[in-house]
């Protein structure tokens, strides 16, 4: 893809990438770390296991984006394969834009979720972490993926990632 949309995609899946990378890379050592203090000095570290799951989910989500993108996410398309060329696509577009619907409508009732545990300062109960925080993730990422997905639908990057994704 070239153009003034690569100017902007380029960097983002980049930045999405890393921080990607951070939070997997942040979780393993946090495990690492508690096995450590847990079988060296026989005693866990508290907040460790909700600490490693917020950051799991915030590499699954930043993590859908850069699949998305590269249109390696998971399909059942075994019968999809079967169709002709034509109907083939036609199915494609239409997962594509089922996917960018989806996740703006999930953003839009993740919202009110994520306002509420503001205003009412809920907290994870071992790390003490506002819980809006790691819950922002969440539509960040969908974002992230409908945002790409429009951006594959205008470039037609669509097109031939699907098919790249499953050589």
């Amino acid at each position: 893809m070239n153009g003034p949309l690569s100017r902007v995609v380029r960097p983002l899946v980049l930045i999405i990438t890393a921080l990607g990378v951070v939070t997997l890379s942040g979780s393993v050592i946090l495990n690492f770390c508690n096995i450590v203090a847990r079988y060296s000095l026989h005693d866990s570290i508290d907040w460790a296991e909700e600490v490693m799951l917020f950051l799991m989910v915030g590499c699954v989500f930043f993590g859908a984006g850069v699949s998305t993108w590269n249109g390696s996410h998971i399909r059942m398309d075994v019968f999809l394969r079967l169709m002709p060329k034509p109907l083939q696509t036609a199915l494609n577009l239409f997962s594509e834009l089922l996917l960018v619907i989806t996740a703006i409508a999930l953003v839009a009732f993740a919202w009110p979720v994520i306002r509420q545990l503001h205003a009412f300062d809920q907290r994870s109960m071992a790390a003490d972490i506002p819980l809006y925080i790691p819950q922002l993730v969440i539509p960040i990422g969908l974002s992230i993926m409908a945002f790409l997905v429009v951006c594959r639908l205008v470039s037609g990057h669509w097109r031939t990632s699907a098919d790249e994704a499953r050589h």
